[in-house]
């Protein structure tokens, strides 16, 4: 099994260095000001990041993008297409989407991306995994290796217990406060579950191993 590289900011906001035959893909950038420790944990990997792939466009998911990119040479940045509109402020939704109201922060960035994440496809070792519901184009990440699933914010595990952000939490309601559709969202949990990922590596909590049971229950606790 391999290490989850995991970096937290502020005690609880998450980003992973992954490794790559060809260096380091960082999956998020934390909030703003996350640049120097996020490079110092790409040091200490001793490989350079070659890749930012982003679940959302949550300002505590791309905060560090601006930043980053400026000291990163030739490095790629993907998200989605949906949350790349996003991405550039623009707040429209699709028809035939939930008609939700948009919720947290979208603070854009001026990095443009590179590329694409696209369901199904991969980046490196890591499988998309379309993960709609916190926002329209949220994706998770699977690492085909071994499993671990890089969850976003679909699921939390900040408090101790796994929970799915369609239901609020009362040690950490900030997530949930943030969910764009709940419905969407719940299906995507059930989806999530059925991949039987090894560990979920979440945006918010620890890396929890063997997390299918939680998963369910935390399910469970919506419906």
């Amino acid at each position: 099994m391999r290490d989850v590289n995991r970096i937290s900011r502020l005690g609880f906001v998450n980003c992973y260095l992954v490794r790559e035959d060809d260096g380091l893909t960082l999956v998020d950038t934390a909030v703003p000001k996350s640049s120097k420790a996020i490079l110092e944990a790409a040091g200490a990997a001793g490989t350079p990041i070659r890749r930012i792939a982003l679940t959302h466009a949550h300002g505590d998911h791309v905060g560090s993008l601006d930043e980053l990119a400026g000291q990163l040479d030739d490095v790629e940045v993907l998200i989605s297409a949906r949350d790349a509109r996003l991405l550039a402020k623009d707040m429209s939704l699709d028809a035939g989407e939930p008609d939700s109201k948009l919720r947290g922060s979208y603070p854009g960035a001026n990095t443009q991306p590179t590329g694409t994440l696209t369901p199904g496809e991969r980046v490196g070792s890591l499988e998309v995994v379309a993960a709609p519901g916190h926002t329209p184009g949220h994706v998770a990440l699977l690492d085909t290796r071994d499993r671990t699933l890089y969850c976003g914010d679909a699921f939390t595990t900040w408090g101790g217990a796994v929970e799915t952000t369609a239901r609020m939490h009362p040690r950490f309601p900030l997530a949930t406060m943030g969910t764009w559709d709940r419905p969407t969202e719940i299906e995507t949990a059930r989806a999530l579950r059925a991949l039987d990922p090894t560990r979920l590596a979440p945006g918010h909590g620890k890396v929890v191993e063997s997390p299918g049971p939680a998963m369910a229950a935390a399910i469970a606790r919506v419906q």
